[in-house]
């Protein structure tokens, strides 16, 4: 076999075909046209090997949405008008599909057949585009690595099912989903965040939410999210897929180290640990690595590029969370478009990915400096706050701001320590203010142990708005 060719034997061969299911397709549709709307979810046109049969559902169907009858008169005449009747093989063609019509009630199965035998071709066509582009392309190995993912997660995402779409089949899995809860009575429906006063107002994080998590910087967002994704691994046994843009995967697991050892972050930057700290990282550092958790630092990721990742994880790994450190990081898909319209894009492929991975994803964003102008004494963050806010406010289902008031009134030994997360939008269920202990030298935060409450209490839920 010579360089750059792929082996003659899968060169040669016939492509997977059905023509025999493709007749039978096409014969139960004329025969029966209500079996062309049970056959259109399954196949399209493009799906049939041979070219004729292409034709002749291209016709049919258009003919069928238009609200005309499709029977062999009418579909020849309309073949006639394109001039395709001829290169289809004339009338003969016709009465030849309606006579290969084993049951014309097995269309559907007919159609999968069809669709099953193009999955093949598809394949071996994404493959043999593959390996042209590995022998002949000048393309960096990355890019030719992502086009490979991008052709075959194409075919896989292809596969899908139609989604039930009769109310009482999808009851059926609402009354499934809510008799699971009764029987676990008093525990949440999503996976949990550890801090159990912001269970109670989100009920966890949800399959398929979009989560972000806002604040100013120097205020501890990724630590907040280093302790979702330990709670995540360690109590619920969840994967967690991070990415983070901005630091580094080793800084990221040293911040693990420090939250689950409750180490000094200090003393473990400069090497100067006791015995006992010693002791306690080891034993934390195999505690680490048994959990799933699976950091991507790569800098300027796109949307396509992580969407690939996650799917991929997803199969792989089953990951149960999604964390992307941060928002503003993400790289746009275009570049000369105008900065609101490409955060708009990105806040909207974030929540369809989440979507598709039946999954939450949480992604960090930054806060706009409208806090620290803000005349007023209450430096708390508020939803106009966010940076591009009208996009990520559309898009998100929920919306937490993380506040530290120490961070402004350092002078007020009261607020040490204190930290609050505001859940400022929240589309299943109430908003409100949560407080957290927040543990500088461990990098962690923790449930509120009543340090400054205000007077009167905080407000955990609530239909107010911030």
């Amino acid at each position: 076999m010579s360089v750059g060719h792929a082996p003659r034997s899968a060169v040669d061969r016939l492509p997977p075909q059905n023509l025999e299911a493709e007749r039978s397709v096409l014969g139960s549709c004329l025969l029966v046209n209500d079996a062309i709307d049970e056959v259109a979810d399954l196949i399209q046109a493009d799906h049939f090997y041979s070219d004729a049969h292409r034709r002749i559902f291209a016709t049919m169907f258009t003919l069928h949405e238009t609200g005309r009858r499709v029977d062999p008169v009418i579909l020849a005449e309309a073949l006639a008008q394109k001039g395709d009747l001829e290169e289809i093989g004339g009338l003969d063609r016709i009465h030849e599909i309606l006579e290969a019509v084993p049951h014309a009630a097995h269309a559907k199965y007919y159609a999968g057949i069809v669709r099953d035998k193009w999955v093949h071709r598809s394949l071996i066509n994404a493959c043999t585009d593959i390996l042209r582009d590995c022998y002949d392309s000048g393309d960096e190995t990355q890019s030719v690595l992502e086009r490979a993912e991008q052709s075959i997660f194409r075919i896989l995402e292809s596969q899908d099912a139609t989604d039930k779409l009769a109310i009482g089949d999808i009851l059926l899995d609402a009354m499934a989903a809510i008799n699971a809860r009764l029987e676990t009575e008093g525990t949440i429906s999503g996976l949990g965040t550890g801090f159990f006063k912001l269970d109670e107002l989100t009920n966890g994080f949800q399959k398929s939410e979009l989560i972000v998590l806002a604040a100013r910087p120097s205020m501890g967002k990724t630590a907040l999210i280093c302790n979702w994704a330990e709670a995540a691994a360690a109590k619920y046994g969840k994967g967690v897929l991070i990415f983070s843009l901005e630091q580094s995967k080793v800084e990221l697991a040293e911040r693990f180290l420090c939250i689950r050892a409750r180490l000094d972050g200090h003393k473990l930057r400069a090497g100067n640990l006791d015995e006992a700290e010693r002791h306690r990282m080891m034993e934390t550092l195999q505690e680490l690595s048994d959990m799933p958790l699976f950091i991507d630092d790569t800098p300027g990721r796109g949307m396509s590029q992580m969407g690939a990742i996650c799917r991929r994880m997803k199969r792989k790994e089953d990951i149960g969370l999604v964390i992307i450190d941060y928002l503003q990081l993400i790289e746009p898909e275009d570049r000369r478009a105008p900065r609101e319209q490409q955060v708009a894009q990105i806040t909207r492929r974030l929540k369809f990915l989440a979507k598709e991975l039946k999954v939450p994803l949480i992604a960090l964003a930054q806060l706009n400096r409208g806090v620290e102008t803000r005349k007023d004494s209450d430096k708390r963050p508020r939803l106009a706050d966010l940076r591009e806010s009208g996009a990520i406010e559309q898009d998100a289902d929920v919306v937490m701001l993380l506040h530290r008031p120490e961070v402004y009134t350092p002078e007020d030994p009261e607020l040490h320590g204190l930290a609050e997360v505001i859940i400022a939008k929240n589309r299943s269920g109430p908003v409100g203010i949560v407080p957290l202990t927040w543990r500088k030298e461990f990098l962690r935060f923790e449930n509120f142990s009543g340090l400054a409450e205000p007077e009167g209490g905080y407000n955990f839920g609530g239909d107010g708005s911030f």
